[in-house]
């Protein structure tokens, strides 16, 4: 069973930077779909960044575009959000995902193995 395991939240000021870091492990990590997610409280989870971690190529949701940087380290199976410039709505639950299963590639259910998630937290 594939497993994902989230760190890196934290309670930051607007205009902060956090850096999410997503570990995996039982899964072929080098040739994959992997992305962050989010759930803010009363909404629905919506796609923020996915990246293929055999060449690189990373998808943005247009909310992160400019402010959040996806990247992978294939050796070490862990993927990172390096979130800058960070907002009060960008405040929410950021989940990793991963065993894509078709469709749209920031869909949430296109999903099937999640981590439990980490706490991100920007004050005005």
């Amino acid at each position: 069973q594939v497993q994902l395991v989230e760190s890196g939240g934290g309670s930051v000021q607007a205009g902060g930077s956090l850096r999410l870091s997503c570990v995996v492990s039982r899964y072929a990590f080098s040739s994959a779909y992997m992305g962050w997610f989010r759930q803010a409280p009363g909404k629905e989870r919506e796609g923020v960044a996915l990246i293929h971690t055999a060449d690189g190529s990373a998808y943005y949701a247009d909310s992160a575009k400019g402010r959040f940087t996806i990247a992978r380290d294939n050796a070490k199976s862990t993927m990172y959000l390096q979130m800058n410039r960070l907002k009060p709505e960008d405040t929410g639950m950021y989940y990793c995902a991963t065993e894509w299963t078709g469709g749209h590639l920031l869909n949430p259910e296109a999903y099937r193995s999640w981590g439990q998630g980490t706490q991100v937290t920007v004050s005005s």
